[in-house]
């Protein structure tokens, strides 16, 4: 499980349904087909020239379909070591999502095959398996005399809505060219492995049926993960059951960010004028601004009991003693997310006054100087 604060900024993407308690990250959410099923082919299966076009976006404007009709060819390997770590066999495999999504590569990480380690073919394994450079791959012509269980055999996974599309376009494996009009079955073997591989996107159906996908970025400030017995078995780390016989331990990990915290608390809390830090976490809970107290014994003294009772009553306070000038003061204290501030002036003084704001207040309220640390108190109280 993973804790995270929504923030645009963030580097996570979160995905969620509004309409229901549904939520996981990017790397696991769920993407169901977005074709329900296979419909009969209805195009004749036709090359068409795509001169300097290779990425389906292109393909798409060009031929002018909709770029949901197109299919992104992506090439993996998988090698197989012997004991001293000498590669002795790869194994190139083609993944197919559709041209608006992009690959998941968590999720092809589970997929069968793949469970192991893959990496990205390099050009000379591409060109030795689909005769040409990337640019305008595809999975027609693939494996032509081959027998089953050929080593130069490619694997073809494709995503699950990509299982379910009819007449697509997809590259050719000749150079400027693509072909229309592909069909599973038809025209090309079923694929290898059927599976969920893609980014979910936004208004894709949540997989618990109630409703359609969003989107959120977010910062992770904390986990949860079950480890199990994975590392207590490497290092052995034991204990005696209930019976006298050793049983490896169950771990668990739990982690907090705590700079992170500081962050998405940035994130969630700030105006023009700066950070808006919630009590638990801000530098200083209450700042205490006497205007003038160079110049005034009176604003000088009261600031000084105000602040001395606020730290008796264990209240992280600040005590602004700098002299500045009110628009100086104020602007340092809300630039620095100090939540609570008391002003103390000489004008409010000859009525007994003082004047109280929160950092996200419009105005100051206006307070009895022997209230003001009692005042402040009860609002952190609350």
């Amino acid at each position: 499980h993973e804790f995270q604060v929504i923030a645009d900024t963030g580097e996570d993407a979160s995905v969620y349904c509004p309409q229901s308690d549904y939520a996981a990250n990017m790397e696991l959410a769920e993407a169901l087909p977005l074709v329900a099923a296979r419909a009969a082919p209805a195009e004749t299966m036709k090359a068409v020239p795509t001169p300097g076009k290779s990425t389906c976006e292109d393909v798409a404007a060009l031929l002018g379909v909709p770029l949901q009709q197109t299919v992104k060819s992506l090439v993996l390997a998988t090698e197989e070591r012997d004991d001293k770590g000498t590669v002795t066999r790869v194994q190139v495999w083609l993944l197919l999502v559709r041209g608006d999504h992009a690959l998941n590569e968590v999720k092809a990480s589970k997929v069968e095959g793949l469970k192991n380690g893959f990496r990205f073919a390099t050009v000379p394994e591409i060109i030795e398996h689909f005769g040409i450079k990337p640019g305008y791959l595809g999975p027609l012509g693939l494996n032509a005399g081959m027998k089953a269980g050929d080593g130069k055999q490619v694997k073809i996974i494709a995503d699950r809505t990509v299982a379910n599309m009819s007449d697509f376009i997809t590259g050719a494996n000749e150079w400027d060219q693509h072909i229309a009009g592909v069909n599973w079955g038809r025209d090309l073997p079923e694929p290898d492995i059927v599976a969920d591989i893609r980014d979910v996107q936004a208004g894709d159906p949540s997989p618990d049926g109630k409703g359609a996908l969003a989107i959120q970025r977010g910062i992770e400030v904390g986990h949860v993960f079950f480890l199990g017995t994975k590392y207590s078995e490497a290092m052995k780390a034991t204990f005696l059951d209930e019976t006298g016989k050793p049983q490896f331990m169950v771990m668990g990990c739990y982690g907090i960010g705590v700079t992170r915290i500081v962050g998405a608390a940035i994130e969630q809390g700030h105006d023009a004028k700066g950070i808006i830090f919630p009590d638990a976490i801000a530098p200083f809970t209450v700042a205490v601004c006497p205007i003038g107290p160079d110049k005034s014994p009176a604003v000088r003294e009261a600031a000084e009991k105000i602040y001395n009772d606020l730290i008796a009553a264990g209240v992280d306070a600040l005590l602004d003693d700098r002299g500045e000038r009110p628009g100086a003061m104020f602007a340092d204290m809300e630039l620095i997310g100090i939540p609570h501030r008391l002003t103390i002036g000489d004008r409010g003084l000859k009525e007994g006054k003082v004047e109280y704001q929160h950092r996200r207040d419009a105005a100051a309220t206006p307070l009895a100087l022997a209230d003001a640390a009692a005042f402040v108190r009860s609002k952190l109280a609350a």
